[in-house]
């Protein structure tokens, strides 16, 4: 019998505990809230009313946000109404029938009653859309992989980066997001994507693989080279995203990016861009880099649809129109779109999206993130919403529920020569993720029902992409959004853009070539092992670096990839390991403690007394100071406990790696 005290056995015994069971002959089962049952219907009905009162006036406004939010609902709404009503005639029809003697016929529509009454009250009203089940099989690349190492995404994740109660403050303050933490998992991030050792070498690594894949030469960064770095903002346009914790981008991993431009790139402030053209830029962002002691952090611009308190309004750049391969996206007066004069100036750009799923299209990654780039033209006017900065014009292209092989806007963003033709880096930030984009930061039960605490980069941008679908689509809390047929169409049209499935002809460029391929998408193989064509040891496909996640152990040396990342040691080598154990041996009446571990951790020997139960308790103190060995790769150290030998009781000895 389950306990009062047990923790839901499913997600639908989560309610468990607001329930009263009465146990005897005439035991029942009492809702706490026993209007919850006519929640859905009056959602139903405000959903309705709101759509046919904002629509009818204006056909055109279906395609707004709120109401492709709204039409789902107000449609099962009408479903169910429609079996209530039909329901309820049925069985008075059958009560008639059955007065009459005429049994068989009442029985039928007695039948007919249950039937739609069983429509009526069934959930699926509440979800009438299947979770998202990739066409394609895992492991079946399609497209080339691009980058140093092509197709290579790196994941890092750290718990200790992400400390938020869930209550007290905000999850970006820094009590709540540790900025030394995010430091270190931006800094393992690009060493591991470029194969360097440093960051000043990853960082050249970047720069050099960029200006000869664009014919510049065999050269890092120049000085006086502009780089603009787009962010997600979306949230921030319906209200303070920031103040109620909602999904929005991590100050903390914005200045260790500033910071790691500034220091290790080279690249002066006053050459550097943030931009969220279509939105706002809150307090907590602009002041936390606008009011560092450091010149550079003050110097950096942020663009924005608005010129308060010191940010930058975008401007359109008429001089460079989007284009896109459909015709039918630009709205009925026949608008072009443009891109601010902060992307088209800038030599190179770094996409910065975020974990999270979305409502209209599954999910939001470095893909859906150049929607916020674009300002709309008609003639001399400007498009008449948000001064012209407005992704809308492209939702109807991109819906999850849209059909595969069919014309996605977003390969042409990806492929234009001034968005992801200049992209340097795609990053992603998974400090914090969420469902939606205007819905407070969750924890994932897929990460142990805590904070995702990831950080990801690729210089593929469907690579990229592809993994972060994998993430989210396995998460049950995602089961909402990440549905629909539609959700990946995106990545095999980007993957295959020089021969698309839709046969779209893709030409962002207006050359009269198509477009050649993006990059590589594929699916993992499952969610336990979480590996890519790459890591099996294929020629093509994609390298999840480290290999199988955060809880993987694909060295077998025992400890996983994030235990692995915590220690700096090489989760893909078996001999580096954050401590292996070599001796304890007597030298006269001294000890000698002998060990294995990653050079520059920090070490400290401690002793006990006693193991309770034969587990460390907690009476162990510090017996030597801090022991660093020297080296960035697995070393030998030892300390000697002078006059060890001779102690009486035993003692106990271990090595604790931290502070």
């Amino acid at each position: 019998m389950k306990n009062a005290t047990d923790p839901p056995a499913s997600e639908n015994d989560e309610n468990a505990s607001n329930t009263r069971l009465k146990i005897g002959p005439h035991s029942e089962h009492r809702s706490k809230w026993p209007w919850a049952a006519w929640a859905l219907p009056l959602a139903g009905l405000v959903s309705l009313v709101w759509f046919l009162i904002r629509v009818i006036p204006k056909p055109s406004r279906a395609a707004y946000p709120c109401q492709r939010a709204a039409f789902p609902v107000a449609s099962a709404f009408v479903v169910w109404l429609t079996a209530v009503v039909m329901s309820s005639l049925a069985y008075c029809k059958a009560k008639q029938l059955a007065f009459r003697g005429r049994y068989l016929a009442a029985g039928l529509s007695m039948a007919v009653a249950v039937v739609l009454a069983v429509v009526c009250w069934s959930p699926s009203i509440t979800d009438t859309r299947a979770d998202f089940v990739p066409s394609d099989p895992p492991n079946t690349p399609m497209g080339v992989g691009k980058g140093i190492y092509p197709g290579r995404v790196v994941w890092v994740h750290d718990p200790t980066a992400t400390k938020w109660d869930g209550v007290t403050g905000r999850w970006w303050e820094d009590r709540n997001l540790d900025q030394q933490a995010v430091d270190r998992m931006l800094s393992h991030t690009l060493r591991s994507l470029a194969g360097e050792q440093n960051d000043a070498a990853a960082w050249d690594a970047l720069f050099r693989y960029f200006n000869r894949n664009h014919g510049t030469g065999d050269v890092g960064y120049l000085p006086g080279e502009k780089i603009a770095i787009k962010i997600n903002l979306n949230p921030e346009g319906y209200g303070a995203a920031y103040s109620s914790n909602g999904r929005m981008p991590s100050p903390q991993l914005i200045q260790s990016l500033l910071a790691q431009l500034f220091n290790s790139a080279q690249v002066s402030g006053s050459n550097v861009t943030i931009f969220d053209a279509s939105r706002a830029i809150a307090d907590p962002l602009y002041n936390r880099i606008h009011t560092n002691a450091n010149p550079h952090f003050q110097r950096v611009r942020f663009v924005a649809n608005t010129t308060v308190n010191g940010r930058i309004g975008a401007v359109a750049d008429l001089a460079h129109p989007v284009h896109f391969a459909n015709s039918s996206v630009a709205p009925a007066n026949n608008a072009t779109a443009y891109l601010p004069t902060c992307v088209t100036e800038a030599k190179y750009l770094i996409d910065l999206a975020q974990l999270s799923a979305h409502s209209m299209f599954g999910v939001t990654a470095c893909g859906k993130n150049w929607f916020g780039s674009i300002c709309w033209r008609t003639n001399a006017n400007y498009f008449p919403w948000n001064g012209g900065w407005t992704p809308s014009p492209l939702h109807n292209f991109g819906l999850r529920n849209n059909a595969m092989a069919t014309y996605n806007p977003i390969v042409d963003l990806l492929g234009d020569p001034q968005l992801g033709g200049k992209t340097l880096l795609f990053l992603v930030d998974g400090l914090y993720g969420s469902d939606n984009a205007i819905t407070a930061v969750l924890r994932f039960r897929s990460f142990g029902t805590n904070w995702t605490a990831s950080v990801l980069a690729s210089q593929d941008p469907v690579a990229i992409d592809s993994v972060v679908v994998d993430i989210l689509r396995n998460e049950p809390l995602m089961a909402n959004n990440i549905t629909g047929q539609g959700v990946d169409n995106y990545l095999h049209e980007s993957a295959e853009a020089g021969s698309p499935p839709s046969g779209t002809f893709y030409d962002p460029a207006s050359t009269g070539t198509r477009l050649a391929g993006l990059g590589v998408h594929e699916h993992w193989n499952n969610a336990t092992n979480k590996s890519y064509s790459r890591n099996l040891g294929r020629e093509e496909g994609i390298e999840l670096i480290p290999a199988g996640g955060p809880n993987s152990d694909p060295d077998g040396d025992g400890m996983n990839n994030t235990a692995e990342y915590q220690a700096g040691t090489d989760p893909m080598d078996p001999n580096s390991t954050p401590f292996r154990s070599t001796s304890i041996s007597r030298q006269g009446d001294d000890i000698l403690i002998t060990w294995a571990t990653q050079g520059g951790t920090t070490n400290r020997v401690q002793t006990a007394p006693d193991i309770a139960g034969g587990s460390a308790s907690s009476t162990f103190t510090n017996l030597s100071p801090v022991v660093i060995p020297r080296g960035n790769y697995l070393a030998s150290t030892n300390y000697l406990d002078i006059g060890g030998a001779t102690n009486v009781p035993a003692k106990y000895y271990r090595v604790r790696l931290g502070p």
